[in-house]
């Protein structure tokens, strides 16, 4: 089951921060972050990607965006 990462209505870095802290816990292999900026979708994809992670999806969502990753 995939972790769900809910900062919407905040401002960078937190999204950023929040997403690395669920990718330290280990336990996910999928992560499902939902942001409302632009600003954060691009932060939190390329944390992603520096931690291992691949970017499988971004789609929009409400007024903002559910971005997929995973690891490996």
């Amino acid at each position: 089951m995939a972790a769900t990462v809910d900062a919407r209505g905040l401002s960078c870095p937190q999204p950023v921060i929040m997403t690395l802290d669920e990718i330290k816990k280990g336990q996910d292999k999928e992560i499902i972050i939902l942001v409302d900026t632009d600003t954060s979708k691009e932060n939190v994809s390329r944390a992603a990607e520096s931690q291992g992670f691949a970017v499988h999806n971004v789609t929009p969502e409400g007024e903002g965006y559910r971005i997929t990753i995973t690891k490996g």
